[in-house]
């Protein structure tokens, strides 16, 4: 309660403190018919503010002194109107902008909007968000010429720089990235959102993302690291948030089709309707996606449905309602020891493994701006979801077998003899996360300065037991059938979360700001249910069974901070510094879920830790921009798998680690350079690299202090040139990866017959090449390309459980088309 008040005393301080600006204010109409854009926005590029004019076309900013200020308006479907303007006072400056050609060609299209908006860092504030000495990327997938249709992550995050990416999921039906040492799995160490909210199973309990967004549907992605932790969350990964396309601001209707066939079976079909109407504003679509997969017993089917409703309440205040639904099923075809890789990636020993998801999320968003210097919002949202897991995953009753070369008995008629494992997950969730920005002047400089306040309670379930010995998608107990299947527990996991947060920005001259935060955590995890302690003799025979009873509360309070600091001395160079303290909260879903492949520590801890970032970027000459720099991330009880004194897998903390990397990002436009000036020739080359070392310090355990951590590829590249000549768009993508260990005592790939195999080793090198072409003609676009041009067989994955365990081969080289009608 102190804290509540002591925040509101303190926004009401601050927000008394403003001082007279200089206020410029316009009109935006267009230059031909005079019509007001109702949907224009105003950018002043030196104070980074920017303006969305009202519904009659005005606009309003401020400034703190005179001066000499680059300002542009851009609005969808009109050339960029971009000037510069003297101020010594209260300033009129209206824009008349002219509509773009519908004969403009591709490449035409992409620079236009690239004047604008291909930026590879967000602004130091946007909407009610503070980036402000932050490392931050966006991705733009507008102009992106690749994979769209399968969600090729490789290509997508190909200017992200030190992700490692599992390149196991067909068509893209899951995101599995990490970086800096973080496990990719389902991306469970990056908050993961839609539009700001929100979309992984449990933030905290289970943050694992079953549900991606297709890249068909997404404007663009934003990446934030570690120091995301103070406003969005405590992972140490940072955020994503997945920004969905805008309704079409022109046009009543807009309907979008895109088809896409491809190799192993694949068929996408991706159609969206779009448009405004009078103050109503829509955006939906579905996609539907089926294939075979390249492996035996690998064939997937999946529906993806969303819809986004927005209202203009005035113009300073607007609504918006969200939903979001997916169901897909999937076989899986389990994975390989390193023998059965190298003789055949393609085998498959696993027939009647089954996994599905059920996803529906909603939102409910107020957005209001309370004068042009303060801006409120509240996002309402929840989470109605199941996910089921069914299959034969290798021996119940012994864990020094390998999981996966068990054979899946049969009896003399053909039917299964064992029933396979069930694991069922149901997750409901809501909450509400409440934001305010205001902008005071302290100093003669606008200073920024944010408050909010997050709730989120989740109510979730988890179920182990036999299934059918069936070979269908049958995700039903069977506990009638066999009552001593030892793998049984019911569990119900009620979390409760409630947190503050705050930033601000202090400019101390004109180029120099600080940016100190802070996040306040209440967390109180629970599980509540039974389980059985089953046994087994040398021979593998249950001898005791148990049913026990296991409910805990684990409820804790704590503190997070961080300071960021920018020297942006201009738009074309800025020097960045960031350091947050970091969190991530264990998990009693994992404690109580068995794997055969290894055992879980019940006394596992949470981990903490902290990140810090540095660097420079910008621009030079007007052809080359840039992002280099730095990071040391820490983690203390850090967790991990490490084997015991009986050489059983054991998840559990390991130790304290350290990482150290350096990353550099940079892009060259070739024909700016070479000053070609027909605006049909598009080309530029991107080189993204990671550097990456580092040691676990000190441990408990053996063989593990002085070590390597998991899940680190020492140099990761990626590279890529883009080439464009009227209609024609073609790229051509290197993606790199030395090798890596996967777990904390760097294993090396065990003998053949170790019950180990294929469970554990490094991941070796690989070198991947992606070509994609695209060309447009008139209503119509046609794309196409290679993935994995060169057919490397590789593997980026270890799986310890589903869709395993055992290695899961990446795809072979593959093959997709797609055309695209727009109206």
């Amino acid at each position: 309660m102190r804290l509540k008040v002591f925040s509101l005393v303190l926004l009401a301080t601050l927000a008394n403190c403003a001082f007279a600006q200089i206020r410029i204010t316009g009109k935006v109409t267009d230059a031909n018919t005079g019509e007001v854009i109702d949907r224009a926005e105003v950018y002043n590029k030196l104070t980074t503010e920017i303006s969305r004019v009202d519904a009659n076309g005005r606009y309003q900013m401020t400034v703190d002194s005179a001066g000499t200020y680059p300002i542009v308006a851009f609005a969808f479907g009109y050339a960029v109107n971009d000037t510069l303007v003297v101020v010594d006072g209260d300033l009129t400056l209206d824009f008349g902008m002219k509509e773009i050609s519908n004969d403009l060609s591709e490449v035409e299209i992409v620079q236009e909007r690239e004047e604008v908006f291909n930026i590879s860092r967000l602004r130091p504030v946007e909407g009610t968000a503070i980036y402000a000495g932050k490392k931050s990327e966006v991705v733009l997938l507008n102009g992106m010429v690749g994979n769209l249709a399968s969600n090729n992550a490789r290509q997508v995050y190909a200017q992200v720089v030190g992700l490692n990416i599992y390149d196991s999921e067909a068509a893209g039906l899951q995101l599995s990235i990490g970086g800096r040492g973080l496990d990719p799995n389902r991306t469970s160490n990056f908050n993961t959102r839609q539009n700001g909210y929100d979309i992984s199973a449990d933030v905290l309990g289970y943050p694992e993302s079953y549900y991606t967004p297709p890249a068909e549907a997404l404007e663009e992605i934003q990446v934030i690291r570690g120091a995301a932790s103070l406003q969005y969350g405590t992972q140490f990964g940072g955020l994503i948030n997945f920004k969905m396309k805008k309704p079409n601001p022109d046009k009543p209707l807009e309907w979008v089709s895109r088809q896409t066939l491809g190799s192993f079976g694949l068929f996408t079909s991706f159609n969206s309707l779009s448009g405004t109407k009078d103050r109503w504003s829509y955006y939906t679509y579905f996609n539907y996606k089926q294939g075979d997969g390249f492996l035996p017993n690998s064939e997937f089917e999946s529906k993806n449905f969303y819809a986004h409703l927005g209202y203009e309440l005035s113009s300073k205040t607007q609504l918006s309602l969200e939903y979001t639904y997916l169901n897909y099923l999937a076989q899986q075809a389990g994975g390989l020891t390193d023998a059965q890789f190298n003789t055949d990636p393609t085998f498959s020993n696993r027939t009647r493994n089954w996994f599905s998801v059920d996803w529906n999320l909603f939102s409910l968003k107020l957005e209001h701006e309370f004068s042009d210097r303060t801006d409120w919002s509240l996002n309402l949202f929840g989470l109605n979801a199941a996910r089921n897991a069914v299959g034969f995953r290798g021996s119940v009753s012994n864990l020094n077998s390998n999981p996966i070369t068990d054979i899946d008995e049969q009896a003399s008629d053909g039917s299964f003899v064992n029933p396979r494992d069930l694991i069922k997950g149901d997750f409901n969730n809501w909450g509400a996360e409440t934001r305010l920005l205001t902008r005071y002047n302290l100093g003669g400089h606008q200073s920024v300065f944010l408050i909010g306040s997050k709730f989120y309670k989740a109510e979730n379930s988890s179920l182990q037991g036999p299934g059918s010995n069936g070979t269908g998608a049958d995700f039903s107990l069977a506990i009638d059938q066999y009552p001593e299947y030892p793998n049984q527990s019911d569990f119900d996991f009620p979390n409760l979360n409630a947190s503050v947060f705050g930033e601000n920005i202090f400019y101390l001259n004109d180029e120099i700001s600080l940016t100190p935060g802070f996040r306040f955590e209440y967390i109180k995890t629970e599980s509540a249910g039974v389980y059985n302690n089953v046994v087994f003799d040398n021979a593998g025979n249950p001898i005791s069974n148990q049913q026990l009873t296991d409910n805990r509360e684990l409820e804790r309070s704590f503190f997070l901070f961080g300071l960021g600091f920018s020297y942006d001395q201009s738009e074309d160079f800025e020097v960045y510094a960031n350091v947050s303290q970091n969190y991530r909260s264990v998990t009693f879903s994992d404690i109580r879920t068995v794997n055969p492949s290894f055992i879980i520590d019940p006394d596992i801890q949470d981990e903490k830790g902290f990140t810090a970032d540095f660097g420079a970027r910008g621009a030079w000459n007007g052809v080359l921009s840039y992002d280099v720099g730095g990071f040391t991330m820490v983690y203390n009880d850090r967790i991990g798998i490490i084997l015991d004194d009986r050489a059983n897998r054991v998840r559990t903390n390991i130790g304290k680690a350290l990482i150290l990397g350096a990353e550099a990002f940079s892009e060259w436009d070739i024909a700016k350079t070479a000053n070609w000036s027909d605006r049909a020739i598009q080309s530029s080359f991107f080189v993204n690299t990671a550097f990456t070392t580092s040691e676990y310090l000190n441990s408990d355990e053996n063989n593990v202090e002085g070590r390597e951590v998991e899940f680190i590829p020492a140099i990761n590249l990626k590279t890529g040139l883009k080439f464009g000549w009227r209609n024609l768009m073609s790229s051509l993508q290197f993606t790199y990866l030395s090798e890596q260990f996967t777990d904390a005592e760097n294993s090396e790939v065990p003998e053949v017959g170790d019950a180990r195999n294929g469970l554990i080793g490094k991941i070796p090198a690989y070198s991947i090449m992606d070509f994609s072409l695209s060309y447009r003609l008139g209503k119509w676009k046609l794309e196409t390309g290679v993935n994995n041009l060169l057919n490397e067989k590789y593997f980026t994955r270890r799986a310890t459980g589903y869709p395993g365990p055992g290695i899961i081969p990446s795809d072979p080289r593959s093959y997709y088309f797609t055309v695209q009608l727009r109206l």
